[in-house]
């Protein structure tokens, strides 16, 4: 029982099934573990132990009652970026440190009627804007792996609770590398999914045409498994995907049938050339032809291609995004939630203090 954590998703809903313990004494396990290392990792904001306790309990006696949901009683946490109803949710930011949801995002619902056990909310960079995870408001995120390295960011929270055992998997969200990143920093696997494959409904906007939720984990197969309640198609989203959705686990397990001891057989990977040569740390470099090399002798092709020159699509990036962010972040003026400056003088004082004192020093240009 003491290495539970170490279990993949798969290793977990299997000991599920077959009662070599209950969802009440995994999410135990889990909660002492969060208790006794995360005040030198600080990867949570809210901890909804309780209320997980409540769930996992009720998660037993639905399994004993012949429930067969496979994510049923798996423990879970969310980036804090996500609305949970009658939870905190902060955005990693001062100017949310008093909002309490009043409904959930749609992937909070759609994880929930899974049956997933939600241990609380996630650590991140403010309104997912950075790449290190120390603009938060609840402070600097530290990587498990090294307490004096980062963990990436935006979901840094996500890739620490993760990478030190707090969860097996959490959801995360991606505007320009904020899955990827920290997830590459923590040795997991992250995923950001196709624009429009999982609802936006209920997740804090950063940038509107490039937000895009995903999960993360240790290997792809745990990163499926979350992924799979997250997907579909979604009314409150207008930019939702109708599209028939996929079965990622089931996917993965026949690639593998399939192919052996080459399940990436008839896989073409292309590689950028103008990501190679100036720029680009030795270590770096070395560290991604070694991952190629190891996608060679698991079956993959190898494919140089040619895309638009780095510096033109984040320059792309780095005009949009701001752009975008600037619009979104103009709802948090202090008059309808969030946080509101002491005795305004007048309506331009209202929103100059309560932005200039709400928000990191990283956006005073918003007031």
């Amino acid at each position: 029982m003491s290495e539970l954590h170490l279990l993949s998703t798969e290793q977990l809903i299997t000991g599920l099934q077959n009662k070599q313990f209950s969802s009440a004494e995994l999410t135990e396990h889990y909660i002492k573990r969060i208790d006794a290392l995360d005040s030198k990792i600080n990867s949570f904001i809210t901890h909804t132990s309780e209320t997980a306790r409540a769930q996992a309990k009720a998660a037993d006696e639905m399994r004993a009652q012949g429930d067969q949901r496979p994510l049923l009683g798996v423990p879970m946490a969310h980036k804090d970026i996500f609305c949970t109803q009658g939870v905190l949710t902060t955005c990693g930011s001062k100017m949310l440190h008093n909002f309490v949801s009043p409904y959930d995002a749609t992937i909070v619902s759609n994880i929930d009627k899974a049956g997933m056990i939600s241990l609380g909310k996630l650590n991140m960079d403010e309104f997912a804007m950075g790449s290190d995870n120390s603009s938060s408001y609840y402070g600097t995120v530290q990587n498990p792996w090294n307490l004096e390295r980062v963990p990436g960011g935006s979901s840094g929270g996500s890739a620490a609770a993760v990478a030190a055992g707090f969860v097996p998997v959490a959801t995360g969200s991606d505007t320009g590398g904020s899955i990827r990143q920290p997830a590459s920093f923590c040795g997991l696997t992250g995923i950001k999914p196709t624009y429009g494959r999982v609802s936006r409904f209920g997740m804090i906007a950063y940038a509107s045409s490039l937000d895009q939720a995903g999960s993360m984990g240790r290997s792809a197969k745990d990163c499926a498994y979350l992924l799979q309640p997250m997907i579909g198609h979604d009314p409150r989203d207008a930019t939702s995907i109708k599209y028939e959705m996929p079965d990622y686990v089931q996917d993965i397990n026949d690639a593998q049938a399939a192919a052996g001891d080459k399940p990436f057989a008839g896989l073409r990977i292309g590689v950028a050339k103008e990501y190679f040569g100036t720029g680009l740390d030795s270590e770096v470099e070395q560290a991604v032809r070694a991952a190629l090399k190891k996608y060679e002798e698991l079956g993959a092709t190898i494919v140089e291609v040619n895309i638009t020159d780095p510096e033109i699509t984040l320059a792309t990036y780095y005009m949009l995004a701001p752009a975008e962010a600037s619009s979104n972040l103009s709802r948090f003026d202090g008059v309808r939630f969030g946080y509101r400056c002491e005795n305004p003088t007048d309506l331009i004082d209202l929103y100059t203090r309560s932005r200039s004192e709400g928000f990191g020093l990283k956006y005073s240009a918003v007031s």
